[in-house]
């Protein structure tokens, strides 16, 4: 006998492995659609919210209000939670598709580019992923070591990842203390000897990935002044011509921006560009256009880097940077690489190692060029880390648009009971979390941060968390 998917007598099962701004877009997607539909969504930890929760800055709280949209998309009937699950570890991708007619991948880029040049592994080198997820009281990053002990830091890449961690290196203790920021991280950011915060970027200020409120809040620090050269912001023809054509505005008030910092710098001599100790204010932060890390030096550890001066090549929208030879090297004691995300394969699933994603033909995943029934991804893991947090719902809705339209003809799964599921993690030792458990985790976290004057103390490990439900 057939079986009709997305009937109320059999209601289209779908796995959703990942629980951030993805996974919630299409839960939400799946959930509003005229088919029956229930949606269980799997997470590692037993928090929800992926970068939204890790990633985004501790001083930028308003964007973590999305959060409150994914609560009403995991209060609607037919949406489970179930944290505290590793997919690929405590049950397989392959396995997951005996109890769900559909698996979508929603997981993110977990993992960093690399910049591929000597010196990179150096202690003292970092990402900026796990910088930032260590301030954010990611459970994983938790005991990451920085030293902070340096007066010059560096950080390679000009996106807003790499402006949020030039900003929180700039800030003062007092600037952070009623932020959601982990409290050991702040602990460590009080006893930084950081004078100099150095953001390096390939091409030119025409084509800085930073928005333009990102850029501007360096203007509005309490101890350190931003400091332009002019002649970082000399663009060359094309660059113009970009400018000029741009359908957005971005990027124009980005160099606005920019030159409000040069003439503040110029109205005040004391600011000047290669002055540590010159203004009032204990740090400077510079912003550095048209230079590649080529090398990193040191003894044991990070000690210099040498910059190769590059030249912008190509049509305007297209261009290049290109290596001039000309070298450069300066000191620096703190190194971030903040070059882009890169995803990671789960294993049983076809994965593009270049690209770092999964391969899909607009979400419906793929090997050999061929579909492969029952599969989705969506997300990072579907296009590559780009956009942002409410890019990922335009990009979801597509996925979920050819789930629907292949219900018809997908393999219904053939063990269709999430109990049984369940069972079989609690016989392997699993305590999976529900979203009525995160809730409880949710509010003690929110207590704890009271006497602070804080929105919350995160809990950074999974047994903390834990030991929140069995008390």
């Amino acid at each position: 006998m057939s079986v009709t998917l997305g009937s109320p007598e059999n209601p289209l099962r779908v796995a959703v492995v990942g629980s951030g701004p993805s996974g919630f877009y299409a839960a939400e997607s799946l959930l509003q659609s005229d088919k029956s539909v229930t949606v269980d969504m799997f997470e590692r930890l037993p928090a929800p919210y992926g970068l939204v929760r890790y990633g985004v800055a501790p001083d930028h709280s308003k964007i973590k209000n999305v959060i409150k949209i994914y609560e009403r998309i995991a209060e609607k009937p037919g949406f489970s939670f179930l944290g505290n699950v590793n997919v690929g570890k405590d049950v397989s991708v392959r396995e997951l598709k005996d109890f769900y007619d559909v698996v979508l991948l929603a997981y993110g880029a977990p993992s960093d580019r690399k910049l591929g040049i000597p010196g990179e592994d150096l202690p003292g080198s970092y990402t900026a992923t796990e910088f930032v997820a260590w301030y954010n009281g990611h459970p994983d990053y938790r005991d990451r070591k920085f030293d902070l002990s340096g007066k010059v830091a560096v950080v390679i890449g000009q996106g807003n990842v790499a402006a949020d961690v030039c900003r929180i290196l700039c800030k003062t203790p007092e600037e952070l203390k009623n932020t959601d920021i982990a409290s050991y991280a702040l602990e460590v950011l009080a006893q930084s000897k950081i004078q100099e915060v150095h953001m390096v970027g390939r091409r030119g200020p025409a084509q800085a990935a930073f928005t333009p409120v990102e850029i501007r809040e360096f203007g509005e620090l309490a101890d350190c002044d931003p400091v332009v050269s002019p002649a970082e912001l000399e663009l060359n023809p094309a660059s113009r011509t970009e400018l000029e054509i741009a359908k957005e505005l971005t990027r124009k008030k980005n160099i606005e921006i920019l030159r409000e910092f040069v003439s503040s710098n110029e109205a005040n001599p004391r600011r000047k560009f290669a002055s540590p100790g010159a203004s009032s204010k204990r740090k400077k932060f510079f912003v550095r256009f048209l230079r590649s890390p080529v090398e990193i030096k040191g003894s044991g550890r990070v000690e210099r880097i040498v910059l190769e001066k590059n030249r912008l090549e190509g049509e305007p929208g297209r261009q290049k940077a290109k290596g001039t030879g000309e070298k450069e090297e300066m000191a620096c004691g703190l190194l971030f690489r903040s070059v882009g995300y890169h995803g990671v394969p789960a294993p049983g699933v076809p994965f593009d190692e270049r690209a770092g994603v999964i391969p899909n033909q607009e979400g419906r995943v793929t090997e050999s060029e061929r579909v492969v029934p029952g599969f989705y991804a969506a997300g990072w893991i579907k296009r590559g880390p780009t956009g942002v947090i409410g890019t990922n719902k335009a990009d979801s809705n597509e996925t979920v648009r050819h789930i629907l339209e292949d219900a018809p003809q997908l393999p219904p799964a053939t063990r269709r009971d999430t109990r049984a599921l369940l069972e079989s993690l609690k016989k392997k030792g699993v305590r999976v979390v529900s979203f009525p458990d995160w809730k409880r985790i949710d509010a003690r976290e929110i207590a704890r941060g009271v006497p602070a004057g804080k929105p919350r103390e995160k809990f950074t490990s999974v047994t903390e968390m834990l030991s929140v439900l069995e008390g």
